[in-house]
This record gives C-alpha cells, sequence and structure tokens, in this order.
C-alpha cells in the first residue's frame, strides 16, 4: 500500500486505475510507454521536434480519453501505437512531403575504441536503410518498425492496423519485397 492508503501502481492494475481518473497511474503508463512511442514516430517522420510534438499530442489524447478506454484483451500500448498511427497520417497529410532524416540526427558517435571506417561504415548502411524504408508505402512503413523496432507479435499489430493476423503476415511479405526493391533502387548492395 501506498502512503495515502490507495495499492501500488502495478503493470496489472496501472490501465484499470487510470481509467478511473488516476494520474498516477496515467503517469506510471505514460513512463513505460513514451519512449517506444517517441521512436515509433521518429522513425515514421524523420523528424526529432515534431516526433516529440506528436509524442506529447498521443499522451495528451489519450490521458483526455482515459474513461472511454476499453480495454479488448491486448496491451495498452497498441491503443498508444493506434492513436499515434493516426496522428502521424495528420502530419503527413498536413507536410504533404517526407522529409528525410538528416544524418546527424541518428548517427552514433564513436567510440574511442571503434574504427572510424568500421563506424562510417555502419552508419551509411543505416542511413540507407531509412531511406528505403521511407520510400515504401505507409502502411508497410509502418508495419517493419512495429516488427523491427518494437519486436511485436503479428496479432499485436494486427490490433494496432486494425486489420487481421493473416492481413498482417500478407502485407509483411508485400513490404519486405517492396523493401528490398526500394534498397536495389538507391543503389544498396549487401556484401
Amino acid at each position: 500500500m501506498l502512503d495515502n492508503g490507495r495499492n501500488e501502481i502495478t503493470d496489472e492494475n496501472a490501465v484499470g486505475l487510470a481509467c478511473g481518473g488516476d494520474p498516477e497511474a496515467f503517469s506510471f503508463l505514460y513512463e513505460k510507454n513514451v519512449t517506444r512511442i517517441y521512436n515509433y514516430i521518429y522513425y515514421r517522420i524523420g523528424s526529432s521536434s515534431d516526433a516529440e510534438d506528436i509524442t506529447s499530442r498521443v499522451f495528451y489524447r489519450a490521458f483526455g480519453h482515459m474513461s472511454s478506454y476499453v480495454e479488448k484483451g491486448v496491451p495498452f500500448s497498441a491503443w498508444l501505437y493506434r492513436i499515434a498511427h493516426n496522428l502521424i497520417a495528420n502530419w503527413h497529410r498536413d507536410n504533404q512531403r517526407r522529409k528525410e532524416v538528416p544524418l546527424e540526427d541518428h548517427l552514433d558517435l564513436p567510440h574511442k575504441s571503434d574504427q572510424p571506417e568500421k563506424w562510417l561504415e555502419k552508419n551509411q548502411e543505416l542511413e540507407l536503410l531509412l531511406r528505403g524504408i521511407r520510400r515504401i508505402s505507409a502502411d508497410r512503413q509502418q508495419l517493419i518498425l512495429l516488427k523491427y523496432l518494437e519486436n511485436l507479435s503479428n496479432a499485436e499489430i494486427a490490433t494496432i492496423m486494425g486489420r487481421s493476423e493473416g492481413a498482417i503476415k500478407s502485407l509483411y511479405h508485400r513490404a519486405l519485397i517492396a523493401l528490398r526493391e526500394e534498397m536495389e533502387q538507391i543503389g544498396y548492395q549487401p556484401e
């Protein structure tokens, strides 16, 4: 029990407490999910400042609608990803174009022990991969990021994207083919 007589907030009870209006429970959910949601948004749009803004809007919107949240047997994060997806779609519509990510926004700085050429090669490959991902359709980008960045299952991705698990498997196959074709077009030659 906490000092004020309430139950301790845990993974199991946080959503229920937040739905009941407990701001500490929502804060718990925020802390647990904010990095994942930010990363998802950043990889979809490529701008750290816009990703920060959209991330804050995701949680503002979630906080405002917690009383109407309905548990559907999937992780709470699925609801947050759905909100993020909708806000990203609005962002793309409002901006009417896709931005390229400046190389310095996502490069890891080299460690003293790293060989400079290995570090440069790794980051060039990352830059090419991000360029390739941004060239495929939005739903395919979303699937690739949820699968590889967040390591979500097909069932979880299906819930987030509002599709059947079979549709996700089919989209996944098409997404990998499209990504390979884009990578070939931009000149990526695997070793």
